[in-house]
């Protein structure tokens, strides 16, 4: 708990950064989130403070550079800012004693997610990152046929996730090293998902990045892909893209059995399921659910009960690590190995959480990062 308590139960949040993601997912989320409270909003944009407050009926509206003030007065932050800015906002969130839920990816270096995670420690404050899939009851269920053995022995994983990324985005509007690109954006889906089915680190990585000289993709590359050497000689591979047709699948394969997810990692539809094993096959199809408001009510809860959430701040880095190491192995032309990783917390089926999704809000000075949504 924060060492002002908590007021009437509720954990009280100042989301920070009002972009798309925020807008469209985050603001809307607290309205199922019972133990969560919307209470202030911190952003460099007075219109965007003006309308949204009003529409939320807040009060407590913060430009960035009060964001010192807003940390007096709330006790958690949800961190929607640009890849580059999370250790800044979120070592001066824990150092006032406010805990951080933090969008992934955690940041863009090893060294940023290891002084956000003791900055955390040392001002006992917790810090999750917004996995919000390891809430999301399909793939939840795909961890547990992975484990069950119904698969036979987990041979390989394959996954694509790309979108049309919209001219100007910030995600190509900011260079590799300040976390722009695909990598960063999606192709974070892709490792986590394959870390979680095999519940396991890769021990190496190899890479291949390319471009077609389409304009927006001066700063970044266009699509990646990897392969990613597991424990037990098992493969996976992948390709994210941001000049691609809407795509979020993956497979898990075995030695009896495949388990297919498409789509795989979407917020705005339902996840479905293709299984089959041997001769017989079956589908399933996991309801759309406000994943967001999700991951508040879990994190205030482990904020309340003082429990160390899942995903942490480990399984943050754990992803980042290897983000690194692939641009590594993209830009030297090899393969790179990775050091063993401390053992962490990973998810669990206890995990889902299940709240009803909710409308389309109106945008305020934002868009839609992928042009087919716009």
């Amino acid at each position: 708990m924060t060492r002002r308590g908590i007021s009437k139960g509720k954990v009280r949040y100042a989301v920070v950064g009002l972009g798309h993601i925020a807008q469209i997912a985050v603001l809307p989320a607290f309205k199922s989130a019972g133990n969560s409270e919307l209470f202030a909003l911190v952003s460099g944009d007075s219109d965007k403070l003006k309308k949204l407050g009003k529409k939320y009926r807040l009060r407590h509206l913060y430009s960035y550079e009060d964001y010192g003030r807003a940390l007096s007065n709330i006790d958690a932050v949800y961190l929607a800012l640009p890849n580059h800015l999370h250790r800044e906002y979120a070592v001066r969130a824990a150092a006032a004693g406010v805990h951080v839920l933090c969008e992934k990816p955690m940041a863009v270096t090893m060294e940023d997610c290891q002084a956000m995670i003791e900055a955390a420690r040392q001002n006992h404050a917790k810090l999750m990152i917004a996995y919000r899939l390891h809430f999301e009851a399909g793939n939840l269920e795909a961890i547990r046929v992975a484990r069950s053995g119904r698969l036979g022995d987990l041979r390989l994983f394959t996954s694509e996730f790309c979108q049309q990324v919209a001219d100007g985005n910030v995600r190509v509007n900011e260079f590799v090293a300040q976390g722009g690109g695909p990598v960063y954006d999606m192709g974070v889906y892709c490792i986590n998902a394959a870390r979680y089915l095999f519940g396991a680190e890769p021990t190496e990585v190899t890479a291949m990045a390319a471009k077609d000289g389409d304009q927006r993709f001066g700063r970044v590359e266009e699509m990646t892909s990897v392969v990613m050497r597991f424990p037990h000689e098992r493969i996976a591979s992948f390709t994210c893209s941001f000049g691609a047709a809407d795509t979020s699948t993956y497979a898990l394969i075995g030695t009896k059995g495949v388990l297919r997810a498409d789509p795989a990692c979407e917020y705005a539809m339902a996840i479905k399921h293709q299984l089959t094993i041997g001769e017989t096959k079956s589908s399933r199809t996991f309801s759309k659910r406000d994943q967001f408001a999700a991951e508040l009510v879990y994190f205030s809860d482990c904020i309340v009960k003082d429990k160390e959430p899942e995903p942490s701040g480990l399984e943050g880095m754990a992803d980042v690590r290897i983000i690194e190491a692939i641009y590594e192995s993209a830009r030297m032309k090899r393969t790179v190995h990775l050091p063993e990783l401390r053992a962490k917390k990973r998810p669990t089926l206890s995990q889902a959480v299940h709240r009803p999704s909710h409308g389309k809000p109106q945008m305020v000075h934002t868009r839609p990062p992928s042009r087919e949504a716009a």
